[in-house]
């Protein structure tokens, strides 16, 4: 499987940045991405992810700071796609007289997902999120053993 890094100069920005180009311009032409496309292709855009291959697994580091256990979600869609997603949100707690003069932290959902290997073991996946820095390993099949020849009786008629 080739998991490949994709630069901010690549096409698929550029194509990520026109979709959102029309999504705000509001065009509603038979061609033109659906709102829920574009938040999507946004939150992929802005989670990324390091793979790693070990001999006998997959693993997927994300991070994702101020999260807890229960804002992330890790599941197998169609039997060969893992998607990573959740949702950080803003403090609202707003204390007295106090507004924000900058605001750069992340906050939105994210999500990514991956197309995993014949090999992938889809019913042993772990995650754990430690110290901001979500891990999620998949292990991998063992190889099928090799065909025996199939000896057939020869009968005499």
């Amino acid at each position: 499987m080739d998991f490949r890094v994709v630069g901010l100069d690549s096409p698929l920005f550029s194509t990520l940045q026109h979709m959102m180009e029309l999504a705000d311009e509001g065009d509603k032409s038979s061609h033109a991405p659906t709102r829920s496309y574009v938040r999507d292709a946004k939150a992929m855009a802005a989670t990324p992810a390091d793979v790693k291959e070990y001999p006998n697994a997959y693993v997927f580091i994300i991070d994702m700071p101020g999260l807890k256990s229960g804002d992330i979600k890790v599941q197998v869609e169609d039997d060969n796609i893992l998607v990573i997603s959740g949702e950080r949100k803003r403090e609202e707690e707003e204390k007295e007289g106090a507004k924000y003069v900058r605001m750069e932290r992340r906050v939105g959902k994210f999500m990514r997902k991956f197309g995993l290997p014949e090999n992938a073991n889809t019913n042993a996946i772990s995650a754990v999120c430690q110290d901001g820095v979500l891990t999620v390993t998949v292990q991998k099949l063992p190889p099928p053993e090799p065909k025996k020849p199939k000896t057939i009786e020869v009968k005499i008629a």
